[in-house]
């Protein structure tokens, strides 16, 4: 495990910070993680620590999110990508592993079809949106009775970062999320897909995250048993794990070819 280092950047002119742990000995694909709607890197914080011990991780505060300034406009969920995308070819990343949660999903699931040659795999935590819930009340139903069953140290990373990102950007990034139909996007990957969720999840229901799996071509369904939506804070452990299994079962390259 390494502390991660934290960087300012401006890409294709927004601004956002990235957190990398770097050094890591072991061959393989780096780990790059992404947090969903309102949130930034401190929710996934306890998973980098534990990636970071097997290969290089990093996580981002995506641009209007932590303690970026908020984009002049709305980013659509393929501008988070490709930025994405970029980020990790500025950082000298050759080939990755993507983890995203929630709306983080949808960019990672993006970014493997912008840049096949980079992204080995892709592994989508609590995915959104779901298809037969896709209103903003359903939503917002579904993350209140989810914040009953977080731990108060969850829901002290999620509520204060929601006071930093602002109502007003919040609602600004809502409305991409809401329409991005991450379900038609599966099939076109050509990566490996692990889709986690904790089996308490009211967000990402079960029914869901399989259909998911079953519609990507090299898909897998995992589920953690009695952990809410923010999962990978909850058992950082079992998440890990699921994570270097799936990155495990990977091919390499010269195997793909």
């Amino acid at each position: 495990m390494t502390t991660p280092t934290a960087q300012s950047l401006t890409v294709f002119g927004q601004t956002l910070k990235l957190h990398s742990s770097t050094g890591s000995a072991t061959p393989g694909p780096a780990f790059a993680l992404v947090h969903g709607i309102g949130m930034s890197h401190r929710y996934l914080a306890r998973l980098q620590n534990l990636l970071s011990v097997s290969a290089d991780t990093y996580s981002l505060d995506l641009p209007g999110f932590g303690p970026n300034p908020r984009p002049g406009r709305p980013l659509s969920v393929e501008e988070h990508a490709a930025i994405l995308v970029q980020v990790l070819l500025d950082a000298g990343v050759s080939r990755c592993v993507l983890v995203g949660h929630s709306m983080g999903t949808q960019i990672v699931a993006e970014a493997a079809l912008q840049a096949p040659e980079l992204v080995a795999g892709v592994v989508l935590i609590g995915p959104v949106v779901d298809r037969r819930r896709r209103t903003v009340l359903r939503q917002a139903f579904a993350l209140a009775h989810d914040s009953l069953r977080e731990a108060p140290s969850a829901n002290l990373i999620v509520f204060t970062d929601y006071l930093r990102t602002g109502i007003r950007w919040y609602l600004s990034e809502l409305k991409p999320m809401m329409t991005y139909p991450l379900e038609d996007r599966m099939p076109g990957m050509k990566c490996p897909a692990l889709v986690l969720r904790g089996s308490r999840d009211p967000v990402a229901r079960k029914e869901w995250c399989r259909e998911l799996a079953e519609t990507s071509p090299a898909g897998q369904f995992s589920e953690i048993e009695g952990h809410p939506h923010v999962v990978q804070h909850s058992a950082p452990a079992a998440v890990a794990e699921l994570i270097r299994t799936f990155t495990r079962s990977i091919p390499s390259r010269a195997d793909a070819k």
